[in-house]
């Protein structure tokens, strides 16, 4: 891989670029936080070589919105469910919307 590939990532919303400290750290949460929300199955980061997490972009806003539900006093499982359907309507609008714009 060349220096300009790896730039080339830098745009890409699924590259798992943060390491769970630095995710932990934009979010303004904890890695318990991030791990918790990867046991409930709302984000599974990938893994380095070494075994540690690492989390893209779309992954940290994924965890941004449970965060916000969470701080608002929605329970962890509650929140990862909401944000799940929240992203599958998103996807089904998506879909629509580019349906209507061929018909």
């Amino acid at each position: 891989m060349t220096a300009d590939d790896s730039f080339g990532r830098l745009d890409d919303d699924d590259y798992p670029a943060y390491t769970m400290g630095r995710a932990a750290e934009i979010l303004g949460t904890t890695p318990g936080f991030l791990r918790a929300l990867g046991e409930h199955r709302l984000i599974t980061p990938l893994r380095s070589k070494g075994g540690h997490r690492r989390y893209s972009r779309y992954q940290l806003r994924i965890a941004a919105r449970a965060r916000e539900l969470v701080d608002q006093g929605t329970p962890i499982e509650a929140a990862c469910r909401i944000v799940i359907l929240e992203d599958q309507l998103e996807e089904a609008q998506r879909i629509n919307a580019e349906r209507d714009r061929t018909d």
